[in-house]
């Protein structure tokens, strides 16, 4: 059964935004990408695929914890008390810089070196 939900999908395909939290060091990390640059590599299954160009913190974060958790929320999704609704996906990530989805990241986004790719195991609700 997968992780990624019909309401879940709702979110990924509207959200402007994604934040993304891994472990470093010194605590939390939190770095960005945009939501229709998430659209444009796409969601493969429980995976999310974003274009990755510096987050060298965060490759470095992940080679020890390969732990994250991403947060994306939508005013254009209804919630449980009106409109708006969001959610933290769990799981583990990587940056590829070789293979197919680092090739579809850099095919599209000239400037990235790779693709960060987010296997999510579980999904909580906000809002």
């Amino acid at each position: 059964m997968s992780a990624i939900d019909v309401v879940t999908r709702e979110l990924l395909d509207k959200t402007e935004f994604l934040a993304l939290v891994t472990e470093g060091s010194d605590g939390p990390h939190v770095v960005g990408n945009w939501g229709d640059y998430l659209r444009r590599l796409g969601v493969s299954g429980d995976r999310l695929v974003l274009p990755a160009g510096y987050y060298r913190r965060t490759e470095e974060n992940l080679s020890r914890n390969n732990r994250v958790q991403v947060l994306v929320a939508s005013r254009s999704v209804q919630g449980g008390h009106g409109p708006g609704q969001g959610c933290v996906l769990r799981g583990e990530a990587e940056i590829q810089t070789d293979g197919e989805f680092a090739d579809r990241a850099k095919a599209a986004f000239p400037w990235a070196r790779g693709a960060l790719v987010v296997t999510v195991d579980s999904v909580e609700m906000q809002l």
